[in-house]
């Protein structure tokens, strides 16, 4: 079994603890490695190599910082099997899916190296003849990135490229779940001539070395991907030193299916977003509400695409596998079996899946249930999907939008009045028409109420690791 190091300072490094965090293969239950079980001194350790290194850093060229993106994205390339098939083994992601985030991740690092050239500040007019206003873009500093578990090795690169192009040093902390792609990126990168401390890879805790990376004063930003405890947590632990943080916290992203919609590409869509990963990925459609006039089609339709899911062994299955653990898969069990003591019909599922080995829940549509309850209002994260019958606009958008969350949404139309409507009408961060829930790297993934602050990809995704100084020059 193989034991994994931080990569701190330029150096591949054990936790000062030495001690160890063991991961688990969800579909087989076997420990496949160990991670370091860092701790408040390997947090400083990391933040203080960072602040050290930022300086220098900034000053190299836009053009320049983005050569070292672009190797990455290289290095990822040169070895895209390997890594796939190592983040299949520590979440039981088919591999399929797991394949397409390795290369996607690449293609993001090649995406904000092509940034280089474009960010920039602004001439402003004075009401001064004889003076000039120019406004400057200038890096934030140190940033902490905290990963979650379902795409470790995007979101690495969602916090990493664009902190590093625009001047940033960048200490990142992966999920103690799923730790081990990316520590196995910083062995690779770890050959580069990459300066020490402009990129840190730290592990442990979220309670330990995550507040310690949060709350240490060499901190500038904080980009969090985690539920809405984390971020809660993230807030409390920067507010003293009133520090910027961007926080993507989750959703219970509705899916509305009209009467005039394409039936079939309803079924897909939301059957795709509803099972990719075992149902474990924030912008996933959570609930469905289907006018009255199509529900019993779509319901029979959907149904018989939920039955013929093809999940189990993740080199193998075409659909989906294991949740991510026990913990996970119990929470999804506890969920359906209060919704059905509160009255909810099960249509298909229901109960746990019998593999053999692994963490499987079986793809599962409820009915029959009522808006406020906990199945409809908290996030699931599993394959199941509440489904829901409407019959009047304004009460399925109010319906829609009486949530905490605020991330993400669909319709699924073939009018355009309705299309435009809609959009203006529902309050999430992002809106899909006619396909499944899945976010592009040049938009801007940034959810409303609970769901988060700030947001991450795009234009808009680079401006978060940057700050205003303006400068009046008069002459």
């Amino acid at each position: 079994m193989k034991e994994y190091r931080q990569y701190l300072n330029g150096e591949l490094v054990p936790a000062t603890t030495n001690e160890w965090i063991e991961v688990e293969n969800p579909y087989t239950n076997q420990i496949i490695g160990r991670a370091p079980k860092g701790n408040v001194n390997d947090a400083d350790r990391a933040l203080v190599a960072a602040k050290a290194a930022q300086k220098d850093w900034a000053r190299l060229t836009p053009v320049a910082r983005a050569e070292y993106l672009k190797q990455f994205a290289q290095i990822i390339r040169d070895n895209r099997v390997e890594l796939a098939e190592l983040l299949m083994a520590e979440q039981a992601k088919i591999i399929g899916l797991a394949q397409v985030e390795v290369d996607v991740t690449a293609v993001y690092f090649d995406y904000y190296a092509g940034w280089a050239r474009k960010y920039e500040g602004e001439i402003i007019n004075s009401d001064d003849s004889r003076e000039n206003i120019f406004l400057f873009q200038k890096p934030i500093g140190v940033a902490v990135g905290i990963c979650p578990w379902n795409f470790p090795f995007f979101v690495m690169a969602r916090k990493v490229a664009p902190a590093l192009l625009t001047g940033c040093t960048s200490v990142i902390k992966p999920s103690s779940t799923t730790p081990l792609v990316t520590l196995r990126f910083a062995e690779l990168i770890s050959k580069l001539d990459l300066p020490k401390g402009v990129l840190n890879f730290v592990t442990g805790s979220g309670a330990t070395v995550g507040d310690a990376l949060v709350r240490h004063p060499y901190s500038d930003i904080v980009s969090l991907t985690g539920s809405v405890e984390a971020g809660v947590e993230v807030i409390k632990g920067s507010a003293d030193k009133i520090m910027k943080t961007s926080l993507e916290l989750g959703g219970k992203a509705p899916a509305i299916v009209f009467a005039d919609a394409d039936i079939d590409l309803a079924v897909a869509g939301i059957k795709g977003s509803r099972l990719i990963f075992s149902g474990q990925v924030c912008n996933c459609a959570e609930r469905a509400y289907v006018h009255e006039d199509v529900y019993d089609e779509f319901m029979s339709k959907l149904t018989e695409a939920f039955e013929a899911a093809d999940f189990g062994d993740p080199a193998t299955a075409g659909d989906y596998s294991a949740q991510v653990g026990k913990n996970q898969l119990l929470k999804i069990a506890g969920m359906v079996e209060r919704a059905k003591a509160q009255g909810a019909t099960v249509v298909t599922g229901g109960t746990l899946a019998d593999k053999g080995t692994g963490y499987f829940y079986l793809p599962t549509i409820l009915e029959n249930v009522s808006h406020d309850s906990e199945i409809v209002q908290k996030e699931i994260f599993g394959p199941v999907l509440p489904v829901m019958k409407w019959s009047d606009y304004d009460d399925v958008i109010a319906q829609a939008n009486d949530v905490e969350y605020g991330l993400t949404s669909s319709i699924f139309t073939t009018k355009v009045n309705t299309v435009m409507q809609a959009i203006k009408d529902l309050n999430f961060g992002e809106t899909y028409v006619n396909r499944e829930h899945f976010e592009g790297i040049q938009g801007f993934h940034a959810g409303w109420r609970k769901s988060g602050i700030g947001g991450a990809d795009g234009k808009h995704g680079l401006y978060e690791y940057l700050q205003s100084q303006v400068a009046y020059i008069r002459y």
